[in-house]
């Protein structure tokens, strides 16, 4: 099921339409284009790609061809992105809510547990933070038998592929503008992408609200980033569109080079720092040693505009996700029964393992059921028979661990014939897709600066993959061809 570009095989002529040799064209230009304009990844198989830029590059994976999809759906979760860029931000301010939502999940659940410890000092410090930034993607698949649209997760840490998503949108229309009566497809129906701009601007207002023309932004990033072109996109457009200078460190050289002034200002490597963009920090691996924990905590205490806060960053989780799905609770933090209601209607099915009667219908019939922890960044989740045999097993423990998972109603999108292109090879497939829809959110004090709903994600991954995550190697990114 797989063809070298160029080099000529039968296995995909059965995708309505496309030919061979076609199909060979438009990989080798696609692969051309991607290696001239950025859209690369640090290459696994090279010692040094994760370390140092442009050595050991390749494409990022990617579909030949946008993904159809429904306009109507897709305005619907464009509509709803502010909304919960506000949801995020009233559910920040709460923080008994946070503390009470997520406080028996501390109690098995230790990695959720150094990050509320860090929110209970910012409690008890009455650490106002000003100047909030959320910089979020909201993932979502479209149920095939209810049509609903059904949100999967809303990431308040680390919304990766801004830059790498607007370029795959670039690709797709540049792809069809050459193809698309080849192929009967039109490039007007893919929607622009205008994701890396927006949240380069929002990152340039926070540093421009935060007032200090001599400081910096802070990408905080992993030790080996083969992803590090996406950030790097965001930290070009930056520096070329609003003249705002970026660095780049990880956990560890932040707790070697961090200070914090009396005045509440963060120093890393002597340069004040105004904003501390997370690309990292939210998951446990992050944290190898104190060190890292440290650093976390400093740059918590700064006067430097976080994205995300612990705050956020708590809100994100899967367990205040299934809070906000209960009665009554979105009415706690939005005041528009409008808003809510739109809210609501994007919830899938979601559960606490206190909930026995959930509980028994999940073991007897896992398949409709995905058990999920408290974990950011794919490859986490429990499908299928593994459900019920962990669920059996915490049932007969008796233990408090089940307070570290929720259970969500599975999801199934429609499953299409597609091409994968992956180290330069071009697979055809059946595939499902799974649309982010970013937002940027910025406040200071009372003033809303900004809340925007800033392009989008799409995800393509094999029908018969449980995971989504591109970086984890999972999926492939993808565009939107509206129908």
């Amino acid at each position: 099921m797989e063809t070298e570009v160029g080099v000529g095989a039968n296995t995909l002529l059965d995708l309505p339409g496309v030919d061979q040799d076609l199909v060979d064209k438009i990989a080798f230009d696609a692969l051309v284009w991607s290696s001239l304009h950025g859209l690369v990844v640090g290459d696994k198989t090279a010692q040094r790609s994760g370390k140092v830029p442009g050595v050991g590059m390749v494409h990022a994976p990617f579909s030949l061809l946008p993904m159809s999809f429904p306009e109507n759906q897709f305005n619907m979760a464009c509509e709803v992105a502010p909304i919960f860029n506000e949801l995020v931000d009233r559910v920040s301010l709460d923080g008994k809510f946070l503390q009470d939502s997520l406080s028996r999940t501390k109690k098995v659940d230790v990695f959720t547990a150094r990050l509320l410890d860090i929110h209970s000092k910012m409690l008890e410090i009455n650490k106002k933070e000003d100047i909030r930034l959320g910089l979020h993607r909201s993932d979502y698949m479209l149920d095939e038998q209810t049509k609903l649209l059904l949100q999967i997760e809303l990431n308040t840490i680390s919304s990766s592929f801004p830059g790498l998503g607007s370029l795959v949108t670039e690709l797709h229309r540049n792809l069809l503008i050459h193809y698309g009566e080849q192929l009967g497809l039109d490039s007007k129906k893919i929607p622009g992408n205008t994701a890396v701009k927006q949240f380069a601007e929002a990152l340039a207002k926070a540093w421009t609200e935060y007032n200090n023309p001599r400081a910096v932004v802070l990408v905080v990033a992993q030790p080996e980033e083969r992803n590090m072109y996406d950030q790097h996109w965001l930290s070009s457009v930056l520096k070329e569109r609003h003249n705002v200078t970026t660095i780049r460190k990880t956990l560890a050289e932040i707790d070697t080079e961090g200070e914090l002034l009396p005045d509440g200002t963060l120093l890393v490597g002597g340069q004040a720092v105004a904003v501390v963009y997370f690309r990292a920090g939210y998951t446990p691996i992050d944290y190898p040693s104190e060190s890292e924990w440290r650093a976390r905590l400093l740059m918590e205490q700064s006067s430097a505009v976080k994205c995300p806060s612990i705050s956020y960053h708590l809100a994100g989780t899967k367990k205040i996700q299934q809070e906000l799905a209960k009665p009554n609770v979105l009415e706690r933090f939005l005041d528009s029964k409008e808003d809510i209601a739109k809210v609501r209607k994007c919830f899938a099915g979601l559960w606490s393992l206190d909930d026995s009667e959930i509980v028994n219908h999940a073991i007897e019939k896992p398949e409709l059921y995905v058990m999920k922890p408290q974990r950011e960044g794919g490859g986490n989740n429990i499908y299928g028979e593994d459900v019920r045999e962990t669920l059996l097993r915490l049932r007969k423990e008796g233990s408090e661990e089940n307070a570290a998972y929720i259970l969500m109603q599975m999801i199934f999108p429609s499953v299409s014939p597609t091409f994968l292109m992956r180290d330069g090879i071009c697979h055809k497939d059946h595939a499902i897709s799974e649309l982010g829809i970013y937002g940027a959110y910025l406040r200071n004090k009372e003033k809303v600066i900004m809340n925007e709903q800033c392009g989008y994600l799409m995800r393509t991954k094999v029908s018969s993959s449980k995971e989504g995550g591109v970086a984890a190697g999972f999926a492939v990114l993808d565009s939107i061809y509206l129908t």
